[in-house]
């Protein structure tokens, strides 16, 4: 079994059970002690989990049962990798002291993770699990956006918050998608967050896109931008080649991580 299948399997192991024991770990994979210590070290640089003596717990909020998690919760464990990595090339576009907008949404999430000790950032989000990772760091100017709250996505949503994001101006925004369609743009399962998006786009200088290969050739409720609108699709190497191809010659700069 390789690496990858191994974590996956223990985070598996840790929605259902919600703990795990090194020495039961090593059993049921039959590898080292050192090997299952290094998977939950990664585990918890994901944020997935606690470590204690002889094992490690899943993180409180995903404790809940799983009727109860927001989905975007849930979502932390999907393609974790793959979000992780395009996360972090984001992160790689903004410098210290600049103002950014981060949309709520687990790849989004995985971008303010890879940002949260740049100095002197001026974060604006809609997100709550956004801001939360932004204000471990007090050299950050954190402003969450008011609103309804939509459980689901743990977004603030509406007319307020619509309202305060015209008295910004962004270096970069970072968006999340439900589905990327060559007919019909970058689209929104939500129409009350497509809105938000559609504010988004319009306070920032350049617009980011972070999408995982498997939100490619999807069609969620409503677009809400066009591929003129948005500067950067960053993505991964899992996705189909033809279509960034395509996405290209219509404008948009796209940057690929390898996996």
């Amino acid at each position: 079994m390789i690496v990858a299948q191994r974590r996956n399997k223990i985070k598996e192991m840790l929605l259902l059970e919600k703990s795990v024991k090194v020495a039961d770990l090593v059993r049921e994979f039959d590898v080292s002690e050192e090997t299952i210590r290094r998977d939950l070290n990664q585990l918890e640089r994901e944020g997935l989990i606690q470590k204690n003596y002889g094992g490690a717990i899943l993180i409180e909020e995903l404790q809940m049962p799983s009727a109860a998690i927001p989905p975007v919760q849930q979502r932390k464990f999907e393609h974790h990798n793959e979000k992780d990595a395009i996360g972090r090339r984001a992160a790689e576009l903004v410098g210290g002291g600049q103002i950014i907008i981060v949309d709520s949404g687990s790849t989004t999430w995985c971008v303010a993770r890879h940002l949260k000790h740049r100095e002197g950032l001026t974060v604006v989000t809609n997100g709550i699990n956004i801001a939360e990772e932004f204000v471990e760091n007090d050299d950050s100017h954190v402003f969450l956006l008011g609103g309804k709250v939509v459980k689901k996505s743990m977004s603030l949503v509406g007319p307020v918050a619509e309202a305060e994001l015209q008295k910004y101006n962004a270096d970069f925004v970072f968006m999340g998608t439900s589905g990327i369609s060559l007919r019909k743009g970058f689209t929104s399962s939500d129409i009350y967050e497509a809105e938000i998006k559609r504010a988004m786009v319009a306070a920032g200088q350049k617009v980011v896109v972070v999408a995982d290969h498997s939100k490619f050739m999807r069609q969620a409720l409503i677009s809400y931008s066009t591929f003129q609108d948005i500067d950067i699709l960053i993505t991964s190497s899992l996705a189909d080649p033809a279509i960034l191809t395509e996405i290209s010659r219509l404008g948009v700069q796209v940057v690929v991580c390898e996996l």
